[in-house]
């Protein structure tokens, strides 16, 4: 005791005449970018876990070692006297 197709068509052609083709269209629109940009972020953060490890073992690769050196604090010439 579903809903037959004639049932649907009537329920579509009365929607069609409440909200007219335009708003339709935009709300169609507007829920595919949405649904996009969703995809886009959920892909955008897989991507970033999948680099950040790949870019760290890079870097550890190619980057020497860092060394620490010490400078002297040497005291600096005034510009000018003050009086």
């Amino acid at each position: 005791m579903g809903i037959s197709i004639w049932q649907l068509l009537i329920v579509l052609v009365i929607v069609l005449l409440l909200f007219g083709t335009r708003k339709l269209r935009n709300l169609g629109s507007d829920l595919g970018g949405a649904i996009r940009g969703f995809k886009q972020a959920l892909h955008g953060e897989e991507a970033a876990e999948e680099t950040a490890p790949k870019e760290k073992l890079a870097a550890a690769r190619t980057e020497p070692e860092a060394k620490a050196t010490v400078q002297e604090d040497r005291p600096t010439k005034p510009e000018r006297e003050e009086l």
